[in-house]
C-alpha cells in the first residue's frame, strides 16, 4: 500500500492552486482528476474576470479571500508572465432609481477593504465609454481579466516542479477515515482500482464536491450542504468591443446580471445569466438571446439586431437556491467536522478564480496550522 502526504481531488484552478501550495511547502502530493486534462469544467467556463471584491458580505470567506486573492493573482501573473489586463469595470445604473444601489455596493466594498472605487455621474461615465447609456456608474479600477488556462498551466507546472504528480481519467471511488489518515480508493478509465493511504485529503471537485463527500466513510453527513445548479449562458459579439472596460449592471438575484466582459484580444462577450437547472448541461439555447438583447440595451442601446452569437455556458455549484440570499463559500477543515485531516470545498463559484491562491493558503493553514 502506497502512502502519501496529501491527495487532492480535482484539477480545476482551486485544486491546482492547493496542490501547488502543498507541494512547495514540502508535502508529497498526488492530484486525482476524472477528466483527461486540467480545468475542464467550472474553471474554463467563466468570464475570466479578476474581481475586486465588491459584492460579498464583509468578513465572509468570499470577501476576504477575493480581496487577498486579487492582490496575489495580479502579482503572480506579473511574476510568471501570464497574460492579464487591469481593465477596470463600470457598474452602471440604467435609471436614476438604481443609483442608491450603487452607493450600497460602494459602502459594502469599502467595508471589505476595497478603497479605490469612484462614483461617476452620467456625463463622467459616458465620457469614459461613449457607447454607454446610464444614469451613473461606479468605477472599479482594480477589476481585470486573466488568461485562466495559462494560469492553470503555470500552477500545474509549479506543482509538478515541486514534486506533485497527476492521475488523469481517474476518480475517487471511495475514501475511508482511518486512525492517522485517509484511505483513498481510485478507479481509472479502464476500471482498474488502486488504493493509497494519505495523511490528508482535499476535496476540490467543484460540481462533484457533495457527491464525493458522500463517498467518504466516516465523514458526518450533516456537514454536506445541499447543492443547487445554475447555468450561466454566454453570447459573443463578433469583432472589436465598443467598450474598453467591463460593464456590469446593478446585480440581480443569483448573479451579477448580464454583463459585458472582454477577452485579452479585445472581443466582447455577454453573460452569464442565471438559469436554474437540475443536472449539469452546457447547452446554450440560442432563444435566450431575446433576454440578453433586452438586458444589454438598458446600458448599450446601440446593440444591433442579430449581433449576438451563442457562445458557451458554465454551471455554478451554488449553496443557495432561487429566492434565497447568496451563500458564502464553505471550506471545512479538521477542526470543523472532526473527521480527520480532510478539507471539503463546497460552493466554489465566483470569485473562486480570483481567490484561488488565497483559498490554497487557507486550505494549507486548515490542515497544518502554524
Amino acid at each position: 500500500m502506497q502512502t502519501i502526504d496529501c491527495v487532492v481531488a480535482g484539477a480545476g484552478v482551486v485544486g491546482l492552486a492547493v496542490a501547488r501550495a502543498l507541494a512547495v511547502s514540502g508535502r508529497e502530493v498526488v492530484v486525482v482528476e476524472q477528466a483527461d486534462a486540467i480545468g475542464t469544467a467550472t474553471s474554463s467556463r467563466n468570464s475570466e474576470v479578476i474581481h475586486a471584491g465588491l459584492y460579498y458580505a464583509p468578513g465572509s470567506l468570499k470577501a476576504r479571500l477575493c480581496v487577498e486573492g486579487r492582490r496575489r493573482l495580479y502579482a503572480y501573473c506579473a511574476e510568471h508572465d501570464i497574460a492579464h489586463k487591469r481593465t477596470g469595470k463600470l457598474i452602471v445604473a440604467s435609471e436614476p432609481g438604481q443609483t442608491d444601489g450603487l452607493r450600497k455596493i460602494e459602502a459594502n466594498a469599502r467595508r471589505s477593504g476595497v478603497d479605490d472605487l469612484e462614483f461617476l455621474t452620467q456625463s463622467e461615465a459616458e465620457s469614459l465609454e461613449p457607447a454607454l447609456t446610464c444614469a451613473g456608474a461606479l468605477l472599479s479600477p482594480s477589476t481585470g481579466i486573466v488568461d485562466s488556462h495559462a494560469l492553470m498551466l503555470s500552477l500545474r507546472g509549479e506543482a509538478e516542479a515541486a514534486g506533485a504528480s497527476f492521475a488523469f481519467l481517474t476518480t475517487v471511488a471511495r475514501a475511508t477515515v482511518e486512525a492517522g489518515g485517509i484511505r483513498i480508493e481510485t478507479r481509472d478509465a479502464n476500471g482498474e482500482a488502486f488504493a493509497l493511504d494519505a495523511g490528508a485529503f482535499i476535496n476540490a471537485t467543484g460540481l462533484d464536491a457533495q457527491a464525493l463527500a458522500g463517498r467518504i466513510d466516516g465523514f458526518p453527513g450533516d456537514f454536506i450542504p445541499r447543492q443547487w445548479l445554475a447555468r450561466g449562458n454566454y453570447f459573443a459579439l463578433p469583432g472589436r468591443s465598443p467598450f474598453s472596460r467591463l460593464i456590469y449592471p446593478v446585480p440581480v438575484e443569483g448573479g451579477l446580471g448580464v454583463h459585458l466582459t472582454l477577452d485579452l484580444g479585445g472581443s466582447a462577450r455577454f453573460g452569464p445569466d442565471v438559469e436554474w437547472i437540475d443536472r449539469v448541461d452546457y447547452t446554450v439555447d440560442p432563444g435566450r438571446s431575446t433576454v440578453f438583447y433586452e438586458a444589454i440595451r438598458r446600458y448599450w442601446p446601440g446593440l444591433a439586431d442579430g449581433a449576438l452569437q451563442a457562445a458557451y455556458a458554465g454551471v455554478r455549484p451554488k449553496l443557495s437556491g432561487p429566492g434565497q440570499p447568496a451563500a458564502d463559500f464553505i471550506i471545512q477543515g479538521p477542526a470543523d467536522h472532526g473527521a480527520g485531516r480532510i478539507v471539503n470545498l463546497f460552493g466554489i463559484e465566483s470569485p473562486g478564480l480570483t481567490a484561488s491562491l488565497a483559498i490554497a493558503d487557507h486550505v494549507v493553514e486548515l490542515l497544518y496550522p502554524r
